[in-house]
């Protein structure tokens, strides 16, 4: 997994969350009903379609 600051790391959870509770289909199996908590899970197993672009 890529190494992403705290802000990146917000940000790509509240983003894949948000996802969620709008519908989005959920990319792990899981117990859990809250999208945030969902994100989590998601973010921890590296399933996020999520890249992020720096500037150097």
């Amino acid at each position: 997994m890529e190494s992403y600051t705290r802000y990146e790391r917000a940000r790509i959870i509240g983003a894949r969350a948000l996802q969620i509770s709008m519908g989005a289909p959920v990319l792990v199996k899981t117990r859990k009903t809250e999208p945030l908590e969902i994100a989590l899970e998601e973010f921890e197993r590296d399933v996020i379609p999520i890249t992020v672009k720096r500037k150097l």
